[in-house]
């Protein structure tokens, strides 16, 4: 196995404070957002096997099949498929929804048609890969995810006494579900600046007012209008009052599939997802929002947000998704407990969120009885994190908290 080296990538919605704490740093002043882990070529993860730090990206690339095994080649090429994440937020990210692997391909193709350079920003997509994403709270984490019931949304928006809201009142009472969500979805979006920003300043004044209040809307109440505080006058406030407001508890999951739109507001969480950089805004962005390529990406579907919760699988506790490129697992590992043999097929990486986990190289015969290797092995605090190579047998045991990403086997 080997220890990581990561970028911290210092997006301005970053935390100055949640990434040092976790790390044990000293806060540098600036927003520190996220920490890859992995193999990405925007900032790929580095390693020392002797001869000095090394990219993974270019490990892999040099013997793909040594490093991912043959069955994940097999099935997703000589990449690896995923990247982790810690990501912390200090202030919302951008509405945004992510295409299908079929809307990702044509979506590329066409873009490379038109001859659009890849880092221009009317660009949508960077590639032809889909990118489903699964978020874990590690603390109190706040977020968008999914249309909430027509119905539910008119009575919210209802709720803001503000007149120039009664059409789209009317439309989501009135219509089928699929329809009224579209119709207000692309009228809020299609609308000129200038028209609505008054509206959206009405209605996040309504809604500061109502959160203060409370009530059984103050929650999200209070989520749109410190959205609205971020982005002033930006019509993604009135998308965004279109969806499920929920907060997560540590431990606690949402997955986000294709066509699903969603934001994170606030909090440090772990972070999975396919090896992708496609992303369509909805709004609270200064960025392009392409909102005809929008629409056709959209899900119109309502429903709850869909919290996960672990399932225990023989002492793993698993986030189960419908997505072979990744699957995310926690430990928590107990003092005095036996050591506890990790799956050795697929490639891994290992992140310790808390306490101290002890990872140790077993023997041949150490996965078959959950015993102590006698590899060479090594501590990680949090913050801290490894590449296993498929093939690679681990144990581990200590007194704290591991996250395991891997692929599906």
């Amino acid at each position: 196995m080997d220890r990581l080296a990561n970028t911290v990538r210092p997006y301005a919605w970053g935390s100055t404070t949640a990434l040092p704490e976790l790390l044990g740093t000293a806060p540098t002043g600036e927003p520190q957002a996220e920490m890859w882990l992995g193999a990405h070529p925007g900032a790929p993860s580095r390693i020392d096997r002797g001869a000095g730090p090394v990219s993974l990206a270019e490990v892999i690339d040099a013997a793909p099949e040594a490093e991912l095994g043959a069955d994940t080649v097999r099935a997703f090429g000589p990449r690896l498929p995923f990247l982790l994440k810690l990501l912390a937020a200090g202030s919302p990210l951008s509405l945004q929804v992510h295409p299908d692997r079929t809307q990702a391909a044509e979506g590329f193709a066409d873009e490379e048609r038109r001859g659009i350079p890849i880092d221009a920003g009317h660009r949508n997509y960077k590639d032809a890969n889909h990118k489903p994403e699964l978020i874990v709270a590690l603390t109190p984490f706040d977020g968008l995810c999914g249309f909430r019931h027509p119905a539910q949304a008119a009575d919210l928006l209802e709720g803001l006494g503000v007149d120039d809201l009664k059409p789209y009142v009317d439309i989501l009472r009135a219509s089928p579900e699929e329809d009224a969500l579209r119709v207000v979805l692309t009228a809020v979006l299609g609308a000129e600046h200038h028209a609505i920003a008054g509206t959206v300043e009405r209605a996040a004044v309504a809604a500061d007012q109502l959160a203060a209040k409370g009530g059984p809307h103050a929650d999200a109440y209070a989520a749109y209008a410190v959205l609205a505080h971020h982005y002033p006058g930006d019509p993604g406030v009135l998308a965004a009052m279109l969806l499920n407001h929920v907060r997560l508890q540590p431990g606690e999951a949402l997955f986000l599939g294709a066509g699903i739109p969603h934001a994170y507001l606030g909090g440090l969480g772990v972070e999975l997802m396919a090896n992708s950089d496609n992303v369509l805004r909805c709004g609270l962005t200064p960025k392009h929002v392409d909102v005809p390529e929008l629409l056709r990406v959209v899900r119109f579907e309502a429903g709850d947000a869909g919290v996960l919760r672990p399932e225990d699988v023989n002492g793993e506790e698993v986030y189960e998704t419908p997505i072979d490129e990744f699957r995310l697992s926690r430990f928590v590992a107990a003092p005095g407990a036996a050591p506890h043999a990790l799956p050795s097929r697929t490639p891994q990486i290992l992140l310790c969120t808390a306490g101290t986990v002890r990872l140790r190289e077993a023997d041949a015969g150490a996965e078959a009885e959950a015993g102590a290797g006698d590899g060479a092995g090594l501590a990680l605090a949090p913050g801290e994190s490894v590449f296993v190579p498929a093939g690679e047998r681990i144990t581990l045991s200590g007194d704290g908290t591991l996250f395991r990403a891997t692929v599906v086997a």
